[in-house]
């Protein structure tokens, strides 16, 4: 999963929780990186302790409003409430939700007031590259919520169908995702769904609040020469219009089996089912436990995390931190 952000050269598995000396040279790091919360071990000891005394440690600021935490509170909230599909007569185009918020700077969607969209921030995640001559421009999209391995997958499918791929990925407003998912989907906003996309090295551009139906306007305006989608089912426009129709017109549609079960509804049903087990009354900011799970908290957010694979945003921005530092940004 983290191999396929664009700023990623190299992983290294199974690595080591307490980050030490060894290891940044076992794999020839200049140093190592992460955000500016701390992270301490079983007792309260700094993880990064030993490299920053070296000096081989560098730190970048945390996206405000976007955590692993946040996410799996807003899909806890499935189990308690969920939102009826659009009206049909509705335009959501027209909609005060359009970008993510509401008349209070909320979105009715997702719930999401904190996070702050700005172009500065989308540049820095674009990769600014116009579709060259020979590129075969392929357009796929969807809701791509809770990015994960699954969506990935698809992807890679899909850039390995031409020699010289330019994949162009349509994400559909909040709204428009809410008719077709129901309850209280997308969990992401438009705009945490927006750096996730444009962090994969296989997108190389991202159309913003994207029409549900690919239109003939759509293929022209982008010079697409294929249109792809996953094997997950296609819901009928809101007026029983199949969304593909123009793309299989053109016989220009192609559907791309990914190979991978994993959805967002997965990934949702993994954490609602294992929510009574964490400890979360006991743990502290920074998941120090203070009652008597204190013994369990290790294995209980290595749990966590493995449910929750897939959410990239926040190591995306430490990725990018640390390309435009070496870049001399």
């Amino acid at each position: 999963m983290v191999q396929a952000i664009k700023w990623v050269d190299e992983i290294a598995p199974g690595a080591p929780y307490v980050t030490t000396l060894e290891t940044l040279d076992k794999y020839n790091c200049d140093f190592c990186v992460h955000g500016d919360d701390i992270t301490l071990t079983i007792d309260g000891k700094d993880t990064y302790e030993e490299v920053k005394t070296a000096g081989r440690y560098r730190e970048c600021k945390r996206t405000q409003g976007v955590s692993t935490t946040d996410l799996v509170g807003r899909m806890l909230l499935m189990t308690k409430a969920h939102h009826s599909n659009i009206d049909e007569d509705l335009d959501y185009r027209k909609h005060t939700d359009n970008f993510g918020k509401g008349p209070k700077g909320r979105s009715p969607w997702t719930g999401v007031s904190q996070f702050l969209q700005t172009s500065q921030k989308i540049i820095q995640f674009a990769s600014g590259k116009e579709p060259q001559p020979g590129d075969t421009i392929i357009y796929v999209a969807g809701a791509f919520d809770l990015f994960h391995i699954g969506h990935v997958d698809f992807l890679e499918k899909v850039h390995q169908l031409a020699e010289r791929p330019y994949i162009i990925a349509g994400l559909h407003f909040d709204q428009e995702v809410n008719r077709y998912k129901g309850k209280n989907y997308p969990i992401m906003n438009i705009h945490e769904r927006t750096l996730s996309v444009l962090a994969c090295r296989y997108v190389s551009e991202v159309v913003i609040g994207a029409p549900y139906a690919v239109t003939a306007d759509l293929l022209d305006h982008f010079r697409v020469t294929l249109v792809c989608h996953g094997m997950t089912e296609v819901v009928p426009d809101k007026d029983g219009s199949d969304p593909y129709e123009e793309p299989k017109r053109r016989g220009i549609f192609q559907l791309v089996d990914s190979g991978s079960n994993l959805t967002t509804d997965l990934i949702v049903q993994r954490i609602i089912k294992n929510s009574t087990k964490w400890p979360v009354p006991g743990w502290t900011k920074h998941g120090i436990a203070t009652s008597s799970a204190e013994g369990e908290i290790s294995s209980v957010r290595t749990e966590w995390e493995s449910m929750t694979s897939g959410v990239i945003i926040t190591v995306v921005e430490m990725c990018w931190m640390l390309a435009l530092e070496e870049a001399g940004v």
